[in-house]
């Protein structure tokens, strides 16, 4: 098995850019752009590597290689993402890669992309490049192509060095173990379960018992020998389960507008782990999202615009706008659920001029575009 945080080292310590290889401060596949700029670069790594592994590390400074790190990024529907731009798509993978010295929260993203051994191009436009694009990589850079250009396989040996001085060890494991449940959740519960005489899953949260069933909030959950952080949010509650065979995680979102708040099953992700050392992870939406009158959230939502409008600025809030303001995340999602196209890119402005002065409301912002993502690439 690969460590991967092994991985990422290797990869920055034996290496500038490739053809198999790029490193990014951050992506942003919120934003026309980003996404445009992230398939281009699939697209390239996948073209140029038909035959092995290439890999996209996300949180590190492009000069001296410093990690630094990024939010964590809760997207199982990347692949759908690809597969919706991508004709002849890549097999790829997002992995958030826990480092010691990053505050909490904040990992190291890993994106492994595997050709099908075809040539891959843009499905359809996005941004400034066309439907019917071929990108490979020269060097550091993405480039267009000639759609006919041929396939090549120059990296087989390389990839297969990085990835054998990434392997795991048993010492490496128990250190993993030891590390997650006696300094870095030391006031939390945690626990853990060894799956197949190989894998190890480690759990840790706040409990607590509602009508006969556990759940979990401020949960990090971890597959320690790979060292990939499976979950993570101070936010969301999620119910666990266990067999001999699988890890089960659904996570339930609290959604309403103002006071009146519900729980609504989000997410169902299995981790399937096999007698022949390998794993599957698997994730279905159980997500139904609630239904309000329009004519409601009509209002709601030209008072949430100047609400933001009012918090940004230098005018001092009423005790009800604060009140009004603590759910604001969860009412610009109801409109976005409800058809007000708009409230994405709303959230996103509120969340650029409100950072700086309301965190917590910062942060449910975040978490509430998180969801979004979710549904959308579903």
């Amino acid at each position: 098995m690969i460590n991967k945080r092994l991985l990422v080292k290797n990869l920055l310590a034996h290496n500038d850019e490739n053809s198999f290889y790029d490193k990014k401060r951050f992506v942003n596949i919120g934003e026309k752009e980003g996404k445009a700029k992230f398939l281009k670069h699939v697209c390239a790594l996948a073209n140029s590597n038909p035959a092995n592994n290439s890999f996209i590390v996300i949180g590190v400074e492009d000069e001296d290689n410093k990690i630094v790190g990024v939010d964590f990024f809760d997207d199982s529907k990347i692949q759908n993402l690809v597969n919706a731009y991508l004709d002849n798509p890549p097999r790829i993978s997002y992995e958030n890669i826990p480092f010691p010295h990053l505050p909490e929260g904040k990992v190291v993203g890993l994106v492994t992309i595997k050709s099908i051994g075809k040539l891959c191009s843009l499905r359809k436009n996005i941004w400034k490049y066309y439907g019917g694009s071929v990108f490979f990589r020269e060097g550091s850079i993405s480039l267009p192509k000639a759609y006919d250009i041929e396939l090549k396989n120059i990296n087989s040996d390389a990839v297969a060095t990085i990835e054998q001085h990434a392997k795991n060890n048993i010492e490496l494991t128990l250190d993993g173990v030891i590390d997650f449940i006696n300094n870095r959740h030391k006031d939390l519960e945690s626990d853990y379960k060894v799956f197949k005489e190989q894998f190890v899953v480690c759990w840790a949260g706040n409990k607590k018992v509602s009508n006969g069933e556990t759940y979990y909030y401020r949960v990090d959950i971890e597959l320690i020998n790979e060292q990939v952080k499976l979950f993570y949010s101070n936010l969301d509650e999620i119910k666990i389960s266990i067999n001999d065979d699988s890890f089960t995680i659904i996570e339930f979102v609290q959604l309403g507008l103002g006071a009146k708040q519900k729980y609504y099953p989000l997410e169902k992700v299995v981790i399937n782990f096999s007698e022949n050392g390998t794993y599957q992870i698997n994730s279905d939406l159980l997500f139904n999202p609630p239904k309000h009158n329009r004519k409601k959230l009509e209002k709601i939502y030209v008072d949430n615009n100047s609400l933001v409008d009012k918090a940004s600025g230098n005018t001092v809030l009423t005790i009800d706008e604060v009140k009004r303001l603590k759910y604001l995340a969860d009412s610009y999602l109801i409109c976005y659920l409800n058809g007000f196209e708009e409230a994405k890119e709303d959230m996103e402005k509120a969340r650029q001029l409100l950072k700086s002065k309301y965190p917590t409301i910062n942060t449910s912002l975040k978490e509430a575009l998180r969801v979004l993502r979710k549904v959308k690439y579903n």
